[in-house]
């Protein structure tokens, strides 16, 4: 090539560079102009995120020095705009301040706990939960939320699965998405829009033991198929921001994985949202025994792309440091930096950076207790109805009992610092008041507290129930049992309300047990015991009226187990899709059924325990109602699909009870035969539908390839050739399954 003809295509590279950079978003040159003015100081004071201390000394030091780019658990508007003004007129550049708070599932009307509007299986129940707390929120000044927590939860012992989605993936991400939707609403930068945060990045469900900031051991194949996916679905959700989790991966804390951060968030998912450390997790890789210090934990996690440091200090004392001696390039700071100042100018801070002050709060509004009420509705379970005891019906004294009865503030469950028990309508107080005229009500807690060992207790409770036709019973786990650093390893029934149940039952008067618990609990013989069962996983602020309407039939259930409920604890971890071996569960003969003297080969070599069988208790995907709902035969468009091909699976689902309800119509595939195994069942779709008493609906679902694919030895996602199995099921343990193949 001559010069000339290097010059002329040098000219026409500049000339499109030239353009595209003319076209670049006018945001990014926003970023790119402030950024240029910003010295090594103020880049890195954005990047250090302190917990608020109102208008003191050292906050209003540290905001007009330009060490803090971020506020959190600042919650009162006036002290959030002071602090905003000395941020945006008392320094260099006037970069706003982002004020951050954990509003988990409500911030004064509180909704179910995370897993129970999971259990709802209605994103937009979840979409309503966020977007009321965004709209509160945000009122105090509040713009950036530590939710929704995305981690797939399989262990019933670890106090954090109450924040969770349960256990599945696909049902992981729907649920994920919709509060992603709520939080953000149509327009992030509207004053009633809060930035989400997909928590915790990766694997913190995974602890082992359940025991809370546990170590992790997991195949990147795993963490790929299990753990990534709703991440990647918050990604398409438009999260304005992630949260590193707490545990090592592999022998690597989260905060400093530069395969996490880097590999997989930043440069596979082209992810441009500001990732946060979680509280001090950056310090904490030194008890972790990765870093041998704060220095060189600032330096482990700059160099893994970790944007913002919440309360470590590591950033804001040695980071200026690092970069100085050429140990973490200036380039990897202006990155975090652009992350960061995209987040404000998204949330749209640097045209409107003050909150308005209200005369009355927009708390506690008529349809925002409605929306907490539907929730709880939706999220409550059948889990068990003999004789059609619920709902009550024909009887005339009803013996209200148990430790949950009247409890305000464990009804709101776990991590809701800003709900207030005053508001909190309990189930006693709305049977009395709803139902009381019609009924005769009687009430004895019986136990104080879930964890009462009360004989006396116990014996009120007893006489109540005698003076009754029916006796209903709110057991559970108090809300502080469950939540951050709540893990148990014994998750039956605490204290005495095991035996309360016994000595109900013993009465002769059928017994209707309400469960309001932040985890699935081992209660198969409280089960056996009752005669219905409803499980209600904490409730928020109305769940006394949605509970009291679905036990006298205002209401009817329709919620399903996000997570699977065990039988006993060592079964554990239990979950419905795992994997097959090579000796599947069969001819069980549990420990009881052995002779005596039995030979060790009478009894067979299959996989199961020898105290439990090899099913849970309940599984996922589970829930009655007070209809019955037929299932017909699974209808297929093809036998045979190949490449991009579309399978259209249908069935028809018939209410064949006397009363109008809802159903989760669930489908289910299983990949036969795998270059690695498969799953026995994975969820990949389900719908929600309506159905009048006798009326038959067709549902339809759509299976593609990218539903049939999985990440295969190679690392790479793919379906594979072969016999593929469908189901069509009201769990993910019931119907009958018809064969596909995909070529």
């Amino acid at each position: 090539m001559t010069t000339k003809k290097i010059f002329i295509f040098g000219m026409i590279v500049f000339s499109h560079l030239l353009s595209f950079s003319q076209q670049k978003d006018p945001t990014e040159k926003k970023i790119d102009e402030l950024l240029s003015k910003m010295t090594l100081d103020e880049k890195i004071g954005q990047m250090n995120q302190l917990t608020g201390l109102g208008l003191s000394d050292d906050m209003v030091s540290s905001i007009r020095g330009g060490k803090v780019g971020s506020i959190l658990n600042e919650i009162d508007a006036k002290t959030v705009n002071k602090l905003q003004r000395i941020a945006v007129e008392e320094t260099r550049l006037g970069i706003p301040l982002v004020f951050a708070r954990d509003v988990i599932h409500g911030f004064k009307t509180i909704f179910p706990i995370p897993l129970g509007q999971a259990a709802s299986w209605n994103p937009q129940v979840a979409e309503n939960g966020a977007r009321v707390a965004a709209i509160e929120a945000s009122a105090a000044g509040i713009r950036w939320t530590f939710a929704p927590m995305i981690d797939v939860s399989r262990d019933p012992r670890w106090g954090r699965i109450a924040e969770s989605c349960g256990e599945d993936p696909y049902l992981t991400s729907v649920i994920g998405a919709a509060m992603i939707k709520g939080f953000q609403g149509n327009d992030l930068s509207s004053q009633t829009s809060m930035a989400a945060c997909a928590k915790h990045f990766a694997a913190y469900g995974a602890s082992e033991s359940g025991k809370d900031y546990n170590t992790t051991w997991i195949p990147e194949l795993q963490l790929r198929e299990v753990y990534f996916p709703p991440f990647e679905a918050a990604i398409k959700a438009n999260a304005a921001t992630f949260m590193c989790s707490f545990n090592d991966i592999n022998g690597v804390p989260s905060s400093g994985s530069k395969f996490l951060n880097y590999d997989v968030l930043r440069k596979e998912w082209k992810y441009d949202g500001v990732l946060v450390s979680d509280w001090e997790s950056i310090g904490q890789m030194i008890p972790h025994g990765f870093s041998a210090d704060l220095k060189d934990a600032a330096l482990i996690a700059a160099n893994a792309y970790v944007d913002m440091d919440m309360m470590s200090f590591a950033y804001i004392n040695y980071l200026k440091d690092l970069v100085n001696s050429g140990n973490v390039s200036e380039a990897i700071v202006d990155d975090a930096v652009r992350n960061i100042l995209r987040l404000k100018f998204r949330l749209g801070l640097f045209d409107n950076p003050y909150t308005p002050e209200y005369d009355e709060l927009p708390f506690y509004t008529d349809d925002a207790l409605q929306k907490a009420k539907h929730a709880a509705i939706e999220s409550a379970v059948l889990l068990k109805n003999d004789k059609n005891v619920l709902p009550l019906n024909g009887v005339k004294t009803v013996a209200v009992v148990g430790p949950l009865l009247d409890s305000q503030a464990d009804q709101l469950g776990t991590w809701c610092f800003d709900g207030e028990p005053a508001h909190s309508v309990t189930p006693l107080t709305a049977i009395k008041k709803e139902y009381g005229k019609k009924y005769n009500i009687v009430a004895e807690k019986g136990l104080t507290y879930s964890r009462d060992k009360s004989a006396e207790g116990i014996k009120k409770a007893v006489e109540a129930a005698q003076k009754a036709d029916v006796v209903v019973a709110f057991v559970g786990e108090e809300s502080v049992l469950s939540g951050e650093a709540r893990s148990r390893a014994d998750i039956s029934l605490p204290g005495a309300q095991g035996e309360l149940i016994s000595a109900l039952k013993a009465t002769g008067k059928p017994v209707v047990m309400v469960v309001m618990a932040g985890r699935p609990l081992t209660i198969g013989n409280e089960v056996s015991t009752a005669d219905a069962v409803l499980f209600s996983f904490h409730g928020g602020i109305m769940a006394g009226p949605a509970l009291a309407d679905l036990i006298f039939g205002e209401a009817v259930p329709s919620g399903k187990l996000p997570v699977t409920i065990p039988r006993m604890v060592g079964q554990i971890p239990v979950y419905y899709a795992h994997k097959n071996t090579g000796r599947p569960a069969n001819n069980i003969d549990l420990i009881d059924d052995i002779p005596v003297g039995a030979l060790q080969t009478s009894i067979g070599f299959t996989s199961y325990h020898l105290d439990a069988g090899d099913k849970p208790l309940f599984p996922f995907g589970f829930g009655l109602s007070y209809a019955t709902f037929d299932y017909s035969d699974v209808r297929l468009s093809k036998n045979t699909i190949s490449g991009n091909e579309t399978l259209t699976v249908e069935c028809d689902v018939t209410n064949s009870g006397k009363i109008d309800a809802q159903e989760v119509v669930q489908l289910y595939i299983r990949d036969k035969v795998g270059s690695l195994v498969r799953p026995v069942r994975e969820l990949k779709d389900f719908q929600k539908i309506t159905l009048k008493s006798g009326e038959t609906k067709t549902v339809k679902f759509e299976l593609t390839n990218e539903q049939l694919a999985f990440w295969n030895a190679d690392k790479v996602k793919r379906a594979e050739a072969g016999e593929f199995q469908v189901w069509v099921s009201t769990d993910s343990q019931s119907g009958t399954p018809v064969s596909f193949w995909y070529k």
